[in-house]
């Protein structure tokens, strides 16, 4: 499956992108996944481009189609002025308005004091369930003090098997339903048939339908291309 990480840290390195590979790794530990990273801030100019133009650059439009693409995303962003980061924001407003609906989303920030871990609960959380995504239960938040104490591993790794195992379920559903669909499309093709009235087929078609009306059956299963013979003149 397709994991897409889309990282909203300006500096490097950043602890921002430092979060989004270390959920990342996690989430690789409960389900097979590809990963690939989506750095905001090398579309910064494309995304602004965007806004006046109405059209993304070469660079943001593969990120844009990545995200679509994607079985399951992490999301991770710097805390500026108490919310997430104008750049944060702007990717996802460029993105098609369904492109998230039922996809699994990790939602994550980094900010410099604990005081801002509402942000999770405030800012991201409504952001994805108006985008229509599926947003695991656990958020994951790191302030500077977080990195190396106790506690963020936990949270790292719980919210990483809620992703994985989320992506796994849907994932599973999704193949259930292509191959269903897929059987009903082989069906469609094959020979069609009919339930008919016996009493009905045979006022209709007495001769052509003889051998098909021999069943003591009150309804008789006819071929779709025999009952078409039967009433040709």
């Amino acid at each position: 499956m397709k994991l897409v990480v889309v990282s909203a840290g300006l500096s490097v390195p950043s602890s921002t992108r430092l979060l989004a590979d270390r959920l990342a790794a996690a989430t690789g530990r409960y389900t097979s996944v590809d990963v690939q990273v989506v750095e905001l801030r090398d579309l910064a100019v494309e995304i602004a481009h965007n806004f006046t133009s109405g059209f993304p650059g070469r660079a943001l439009s593969a990120a844009l189609e990545a995200v679509t693409e994607a079985d399951g995303l992490i999301v991770v962003t710097p805390v500026f002025s108490a919310s997430y980061s104008g750049l944060f924001k702007s990717f996802f407003d460029v993105l098609d308005q369904d492109a998230l609906t039922g996809k699994p989303v990790l939602i994550a920030a980094t900010g410099g004091s604990a005081r801002h871990s509402l942000v999770l609960e405030h800012a991201l959380r409504p952001l994805f369930a108006y985008l229509r995504a599926v947003v695991v239960p656990t958020a994951v938040y790191a302030a500077s003090e977080d990195w190396g104490a106790e506690g963020l591993a936990d949270r790292i790794d719980r919210a990483a098997g809620e992703l994985g195992r989320l992506m796994e379920g849907l994932g599973s559903g999704a193949a259930r339903r292509a191959e269903v669909a897929d059987t009903a499309g082989a069906a469609d093709k094959a020979d069609a048939s009919v339930v008919v009235d016996t009493d009905t087929a045979a006022a209709i078609a007495p001769r052509s339908l003889d051998g098909a009306l021999a069943s003591a059956d009150r309804f008789t299963v006819i071929p779709f291309e025999q009952q078409l013979a039967a009433l040709r003149p």
